[in-house]
């Protein structure tokens, strides 16, 4: 059964925090689930979030919302397990709006549930954007401990992010 991945148990580390302000704009606002709490990060070429899971996951989705005008063009998911290296999991290329991004599982298409009219194209390790859902793309299953979420080619100036939800979902191993 897919449920939310992250717990008390897990480790979360950001690139950088908006003037440091970690009470207003720190991490812990990702997962809160409060519309009006945001992680924002400072200025820089890419930003990335880390999650280190207190055990083996099987990631299946990903969830995202950012802050139109300060999203990213580009994000790569990375993972690993115990102390080997990441390795890129997917490519993938949000848009720039306020609306959640859901990743879809694989397996929708191959059950004839996603395809184009659904989740987008999908090609080998790339997520292509998308068409007539914008708001969806393809991340797939993964077993890991670690994941790294690293958003590059900022739509902002500047480079900052602002992300009000970040949602890992799939199950415990």
């Amino acid at each position: 059964m897919t449920h939310s991945l992250v717990c008390a148990e897990t480790v979360s580390r950001v690139s950088s925090v908006l003037n440091r302000n970690t009470r207003q704009f720190g991490k812990k606002h990702l997962f809160d689930q409060n519309e009006e709490t945001c992680w924002n990060s400072d200025q820089g070429p890419s930003q990335w979030v880390t999650l280190e899971f207190p055990q083996l996951i099987r990631v299946s989705q990903l969830e995202i919302q950012f802050q139109g005008g300060f999203s990213s063009r580009r994000g790569c998911l990375e993972g690993s397990q115990g102390s080997q290296a990441l390795r890129k999991i997917v490519d993938f290329y949000p848009e720039d709006n306020n609306s959640l991004q859901i990743s879809c599982p694989r397996f929708w298409v191959e059950l004839g549930l996603g395809g184009v009219g659904a989740c987008g194209w999908e090609t080998r390790n790339h997520l292509l954007p998308l068409t007539a859902h914008a708001h969806t793309f393809f991340i797939p299953v993964a077993e890991v401990d670690r994941l790294k979420v690293t958003f590059e080619d900022a739509t902002d100036f500047f480079g900052r992010v602002v992300i009000y939800h970040l949602r890992v979902l799939g199950e415990k191993v």
